[in-house]
């Protein structure tokens, strides 16, 4: 008998509906599960006491805009096979899989890979199990399925991704200029020459995504205190390795290591965290009862580099950087009905190139507060 799961989701005021077997056995994989137990800013809740919410619903969020982007496509009598369509789906599903332990503040850190190769391997870990169910998904995330339009569903610079984190991030934390026309951007996507395009009508919204994203970005993903917390966590990681090299370290190599990598979440973190509290060690000891206490060092940002402190785990510098729009990568293009499809850069009159292709570099200082 079919399975048929309604998941409410209040980011869409609604319900998430999901009766594909094989969809369903994805989320209720082991792999998948312990997305409920990552947050999806990280420390942010620190700053904005909402944001707790998870990867395992934004994954979820981002599978319900691929069903109606997919939808609104075969409308428009693009052709998207069923098994396209659970393939797109698939890759949607999973594109985050790979994130440790409070998302990406630990990138890179428990494990020297970057969380989309981490990705990869935990599809095609689950792919076998699978018995090749996920070989379409696999093939659409790494962009080698010939329907190149169906990869940018899943990461282009106007994504599925993209569209449900603005919107669910901007819900959590209350900050307003996340809020962007999703239904409106999806009922105006459209493939032409196998290249996700916005039909005209939908330039302004899709103006108003790109701005809301620069400004999502300092408001709450590169919030100043939200970094201080950040720089605290790594301060305390790196500390507990210097005292034990075992601590947290995984070997991407190693035969268990998907196993393993995929037992750790915020929660071992943080239990840890509270565990050294009571460190022989003084500054793990410190740095611990900061971040649990809240005590987080000052931070002060600039628009040219601070002069580098002495070295120390309570004190440092760092860069921050914020462009909204990548002209490296697949611009976002304009379809219009006489057939003519423009870069978002001409066919907008509101952003210019030199807006899109400005990237504004910020320079922070952190060390305990006076």
């Amino acid at each position: 008998m079919n399975k048929h799961k309604i998941i409410n989701d209040p980011v869409y005021d609604g319900f998430l509906s999901v009766d594909d077997p094989v969809i369903l056995q994805v989320i209720d994989h082991p792999f998948f599960q312990r997305q409920r137990r990552i947050k999806q800013l990280g420390l942010t809740y620190l700053v904005y006491p909402g944001a707790m919410h998870t990867r395992f619903s934004h994954m979820l969020g981002a599978l319900n805009l691929m069903g109606r982007a997919l939808e609104v496509l075969k409308q428009k009598e693009v052709e998207i096979t069923d098994a396209e369509c659970r393939g797109a789906k698939l890759a949607i599903l999973l594109h985050d899989i790979g994130h440790g332990p409070f998302s990406h503040t630990s990138e890179r850190v428990l494990v020297d890979v970057e969380h989309e190769i981490l990705t990869e391997m935990f599809m095609e870990r689950m792919n076998r199990e699978m018995d090749g169910a996920l070989t379409t998904a696999i093939a659409i995330f790494k962009n080698e399925y010939p329907k190149h339009f169906l990869h940018q569903l899943v990461s282009s610079q106007l994504d599925m991704d993209r569209l449900d984190y603005l919107g669910r991030d901007s819900f959590f934390t209350g900050v307003s200029e996340g809020i962007v026309g999703t239904d409106r951007i999806i009922s105006m996507l459209n493939v032409h020459d196998d290249e996700l395009v916005v039909d005209e009508k939908g330039i302004y919204s899709i103006e108003k995504f790109i701005i809301s994203r620069r400004l999502m970005y300092w408001q709450v993903y590169m919030h100043k205190t939200v970094i201080a917390a950040d720089q605290v966590l790594l301060a305390i990681l790196r500390r507990a390795r210097e005292l034990d090299p075992t601590t947290f370290r995984f070997d991407p190599a190693a035969p268990d290591f998907l196993d393993r990598f995929a037992e750790v979440d915020d929660d071992d973190i943080m239990v840890a965290v509270k565990h050294w509290q009571h460190s022989d060690d003084e500054i793990l000891r410190t740095l611990c009862r900061n971040l649990v206490s809240r005590r987080l060092p000052a931070i002060k940002l600039s628009n040219t580099p601070f002069e580098k402190p002495e070295a120390s785990y309570f004190t440092g510098t760092g860069a921050l950087h914020n462009r909204s729009y990548d002209f490296n990568d697949h611009e976002i293009k304009v379809l219009y009905k006489d057939g003519r499809c423009v870069p978002i850069s001409d066919a907008s009159d509101q952003l210019d190139r030199h807006f899109l292709e400005k990237q504004v570099t910020k320079y922070y200082l952190f060390r305990p507060k006076e």
